[in-house]
């Protein structure tokens, strides 16, 4: 039955990629489409690539900080390749990157896997709260010019789709959280699923207790300001790389890397469709940019950047199984 629903739960995801991803095409002249891509100047395609691999490492050095509390050394080479693993599980299996990754360092270490899972926990939550302070700083400051598509293209669409108050819904969820919560509370002790239940809570509030102990927190801000530098360098570069859009500016390119980090966001195996339908839809809705030359854009950004994942993951894949864990 498990792998029944896990069946289900992939063909249905890889559909609704699909359906993003015609809709993103839809209407695309094909010829027009190639000599787009064939326009781009791969100088500034090879920089951006850069500036993924940058962020990678990055984001690696600062999952390695928030576990250093847990009382295990973290090799800097294992905490490399579980991010970069968990990029290429992505691909497969939605949001089945931050598992992979746990098991790279549970492998390597001994650590609890809830524990880890913790970490994880933690570091996205950052991200999450990364992109929404770049999405207040760019709507605040650009409202006139930002606020239009996000007012018309998000909040409305997303007020329209749903037939009850969210409110509502919200409420129901933390509630029946809570009941259920205090249910494997209570009976923690005398159940043993619950107990196990419990067990894991108790791993992943460790793993992300271990983040407020980190010695050098200042640093843990470092790096996630260099992640999303390297995120900006990304968008600003592909800009640079395409003739079509290259008019556009350095805040252009920061909204274009926050629309596309809702891209990436979305529960797609990596970001496919979601990406390409979100940024054709900011060109179109913003600049004017026509639909093919804004699915050009959008492939270019993000094929670029899928390219780099399925690279360094698939050595840090081979990486993973043919050496032993190292204590650095």
């Amino acid at each position: 039955m498990k792998k029944l629903y896990s069946a289900i739960k992939y063909i249905l995801l890889l559909s609704v990629a699909a359906i993003l991803l015609w809709a993103s095409f839809r209407g695309v002249h094909w010829n027009d489409f190639k000599e787009g891509l064939r326009s781009a100047n791969f100088h500034w395609i090879g920089a951006s690539m850069l500036a993924s691999v940058a962020a990678f490492w990055f984001r690696a050095m600062r999952w390695r900080l928030v576990m250093m509390p847990l009382g295990y050394k973290i090799g800097k080479s294992d905490a490399w390749d579980g991010i970069n693993i968990g990029y290429i599980t992505n691909f497969a299996v939605p949001r089945a990157g931050e598992f992979a990754r746990c098991g790279v360092i549970t492998k390597k270490t001994g650590l609890p896997f809830e524990t880890v899972a913790g970490t994880v926990v933690l570091e996205r939550s950052v991200d999450l709260l990364s992109l929404a302070l770049v999405t207040i700083s760019v709507l605040f400051f650009q409202w006139d010019k930002f606020g239009a598509f996000v007012n018309r293209e998000i909040l409305q669409a997303v007020g329209k789709s749903m037939s009850v108050n969210f409110a509502w819904i919200a409420f129901a969820v933390l509630f029946a959280a809570g009941v259920f919560l205090y249910i494997v509370y209570h009976f923690r002790k005398t159940n043993p699923i619950f107990r196990k239940m419990a067990d894991i809570a108790k791993g992943v509030i460790n793993g992300v207790v271990s983040g407020f102990r980190m010695p050098q927190k200042w640093m843990f801000l470092l790096y996630t300001v260099a992640i999303w530098f390297c995120y900006w360098l990304m968008s600003y570069t592909t800009i640079l790389a395409f003739p079509a859009v290259n008019g556009l500016g350095a805040s252009d390119a920061l909204f274009l890397m926050m629309i596309g980090g809702f891209g990436w966001v979305i529960p797609v195996q990596g970001g496919i469709g979601a990406y390409h339908f979100i940024i054709s839809l900011a060109l179109a809705s913003i600049y004017g940019i026509d639909q093919t030359t804004g699915v050009v854009f959008a492939t270019i950004s993000h094929e670029s950047q899928a390219i780099t994942m399925l690279l360094f993951g698939t050595l840090s894949l081979i990486s993973f199984y043919f050496k032993k864990g190292t204590v650095k």
